[in-house]
């Protein structure tokens, strides 16, 4: 039990429950009341003002093709860590894209970004996953040329299939050597 001071003019005692109680009425009479209607105009403005500053989706997915590129170079050297890094940054910037833009209207119709992302990476990107784990480079090959198919799945169904996907040719890093026996520095 929790008591008072005696010289207070509310000599009661409580219990910590009773407390707490009195504590968290307290705090939610001292909350802000909701924003009044003339505010609401400022706060559309900021959101819109906000909204402006969100890269386009394009640009996320240019994100999306510089790791997915360098993966690819990652797994072919059989630097396992770092194809790893690379496909896990592939995720990453997959659903910043898909958070840029959950939904892409096309002629035919609404198409649902984030569930066609869930379903890419629960399956491709979880086979290329798993190859990595095995360090299997066969089956690294064979998994990541289904990703692509499957990334092109996905540009066809949002009407965009001039995006076509292919096996790299140069890795997009420049700076990170790429060997997994390399030496610092060499």
């Amino acid at each position: 039990m929790v008591e008072s001071r005696p010289d207070s003019p509310l000599n009661v005692r409580l219990s910590p429950i009773v407390a707490c109680a009195l504590l968290v009425v307290v705090g939610a009479c001292n909350r802000p009341q909701s924003r009044a209607p003339e505010d609401l105009g400022a706060l559309r403005e900021e959101i819109a003002g906000l909204k402006a500053l969100v890269p386009s989706q394009s640009h996320a997915m240019q994100d999306v093709g510089y790791h997915f590129t360098n993966l690819w170079f990652a797994g072919g050297k059989g630097n396992w860590p770092l194809a790893a890094f690379y496909l896990n940054e592939t995720r990453s910037h997959l659903k910043w894209a898909v958070r840029i833009r959950p939904v892409r209207k096309t002629q035919a119709a609404d198409v649902d970004l984030d569930g066609i992302r869930e379903a890419f990476d629960t399956s491709s990107l979880a086979m290329v996953q798993q190859a990595i784990e095995a360090r299997d480079g066969t089956r690294f090959t064979e998994t990541y040329k289904l990703a692509l198919e499957g990334c092109y799945s996905c540009h066809k169904a949002s009407e965009k299939p001039f995006l076509r996907p292919q096996i790299p040719t140069e890795p997009e890093v420049k700076i990170l050597n790429l060997d997994t026996n390399a030496k610092w520095p060499q």
